[in-house]
């Protein structure tokens, strides 16, 4: 299984595309196809068909699209800027991610 830099919940920054500079919080990581869903980005109309089992109407929806892991970067939450990610291991021997800007973890 292929290990992305990005996790779950992180906040990320869209560095290309037509979202660009725009920074969202990620819903689900595609690993098959190196890809995750930004909350609110990337947005696609859609067309639903009603689910009477489920009481959902139809009618055309706002849908979040994937978007590639190449094209985000994770913001830090400390310095506020997109960073690329490192690896270190504590005295504990726990690996954690850090900021390469500021140094800080993640």
């Amino acid at each position: 299984m292929k290990q992305f830099r990005i996790h779950k919940d992180d906040k990320v920054m869209v560095v290309t595309g037509k979202d660009e500079g725009k920074i969202g919080k990620v819903l689900k990581i595609l690993r098959k196809s190196d890809r995750i869903v930004v909350e609110k980005l990337n947005v696609a109309k859609r067309n639903v068909r009603p689910n009477p089992y489920k009481r959902e109407p139809g009618g055309i929806v706002d849908k979040e699209m994937p978007i590639h892991v190449s094209n985000v970067m994770v913001v830090c939450p400390h310095c506020a800027k997109p960073t690329r990610v490192g690896y270190r291991a504590t005295e504990d021997g726990k690996k954690v991610r850090f900021c390469k800007k500021c140094n800080e973890t993640l």
